[in-house]
């Protein structure tokens, strides 16, 4: 009976959704932020020290699991499709007579009123921990793991208004300037700051992929391989014989992170997922025509921000939950300095999601509200492909 209601469900997903929905492009945007997800559980540790909680990774101590990063460093295909969808819908939106404004507000509410929440809560419980006594580092290192992927988002923002100037701009454009600015940053000692520059160029170089797809291009499966083979021939080259760090997220106690700010070797290695992600188009289409297949994705896209906002409140949770038990759990509060460790870190994954599946029924709301019937915006442009989280 259950199984039949669940196919039932699916089947009606699938009737629901507009025929010319590219499912595919909901499938990568599900792909990244699950691998955001998980690359987070994996790599992020709340570690007990002198009574007090401190930020850990495993990258620190097991250099050999920098693949892990490869795996689940996704931010790149999430631009590639964010550029995609961007240009789409913004092209839409002027054919369809919306402004400029009535367009960017639509996009910025969908994307910030989950932050909403997520603010409010913290910014309750950082005043009630500090108030109990609970110690000012401890408070921090919470708040970083909760605070620091927002930058994502602020940049996704940036480029998502900056649509209209960039959908024509070329990607190798933006690539110049990272590798411009890290020529000057490592090879002639100029100043670290200038890194901020590739914040926004970095990211540019997916986002403006994404616009390219967007007008046509990348239609055959060679352009896919193409940025695949220079993608991987060029990061391998540049974590090889430029000394570039193997890992593509920040690394605590590492002179230089690949992420923050990105690096060459970042965005190179993003042109080699977007490629990925490209000729991953025609096997994920074949797959989501199944309405199974297409209703777990559908449903991800419908919470993917409450997915990605709460999933280290998630995390910290369980991690607090388990200080009940009066001992450091392994794989939870100790060092993450051993295999066993990351063996039992597996092994939470399964408790992290059953508490991001609670943050999701209290807080999914304030993504999936609905705009006000009747309004111009929704009624004149809300086409498939511009429903950003993925709507039905």
């Amino acid at each position: 009976m259950h199984d039949s209601r669940l196919r039932d469900l699916a089947r009606r997903i699938d009737a629901a959704t507009p025929p010319d929905r590219d499912r595919a492009l909901d499938a990568l945007r599900a792909l990244a932020i699950l691998g955001v997800v998980l690359g987070h559980w994996l790599v992020s540790a709340l570690v007990i020290d002198g009574g007090a909680l401190r930020g850990a990774s495993p990258l620190e101590h097991l250099s050999q699991l920098a693949p892990i990063s490869w795996m689940f460093q996704t931010l790149a295909v999430f631009f590639l499709v964010g550029g995609q969808v961007g240009t789409s819908s913004y092209a839409s939106a002027r054919a369809n007579g919306t402004t400029y404004g009535q367009w960017l507000g639509v996009r910025m509410s969908r994307l910030f009123r989950p932050v909403a929440a997520v603010l409010m809560l913290w910014t309750v419980a950082a005043v009630c921990m500090l108030a109990s006594g609970t110690g000012l580092d401890t408070v921090t290192t919470l708040l970083n793991l909760v605070l620091s992927p927002l930058w994502f988002l602020l940049v996704f923002a940036a480029l998502t208004a900056a649509t209209p100037l960039v959908a024509r701009l070329h990607p190798l454009w933006p690539l110049a300037v990272v590798l411009h600015i890290d020529l000057f940053r490592f090879g002639l000692g100029g100043p670290a700051w200038l890194g901020s520059i590739n914040v926004a160029a970095g990211w540019l170089v997916p986002y403006c992929l994404g616009a390219a797809w967007a007008r046509g291009e990348f239609r055959s499966r060679t352009s896919g391989w193409v940025l695949l083979t220079v993608g991987v021939a060029a990061t391998v080259g540049l974590v090889v014989f430029a000394g570039y760090p193997a890992s593509m997220v920040g690394v605590p106690g590492a002179e230089i992170s690949n992420l923050n700010p990105p690096t060459l070797a970042a965005v190179t290695f993003g042109l080699a997922q977007c490629g990925a992600a490209l000729l991953l188009l025609g096997p994920l289409r074949r797959v989501l025509r199944r309405p199974v297949a297409w209703a777990a994705v559908a449903l991800v896209n419908l919470s993917a921000m409450t997915v990605f906002l709460w999933h280290q409140t998630a995390m910290m949770a369980v991690t607090a939950t388990g200080l009940l038990a009066g001992t450091a759990l392994p794989g939870l509060h100790t060092v993450p300095d051993g295999p066993g460790w990351v063996l039992a870190r597996i092994a939470w994954l399964p408790v992290f999601a059953a508490a991001l599946l609670v943050c999701w029924a209290a807080f999914r709301t304030y993504e999936q509200r609905r705009p006000r019937k009747g309004s111009r915006v929704v009624r004149t442009h809300e086409p498939a492909r511009e429903r950003e989280m993925g709507r039905v």
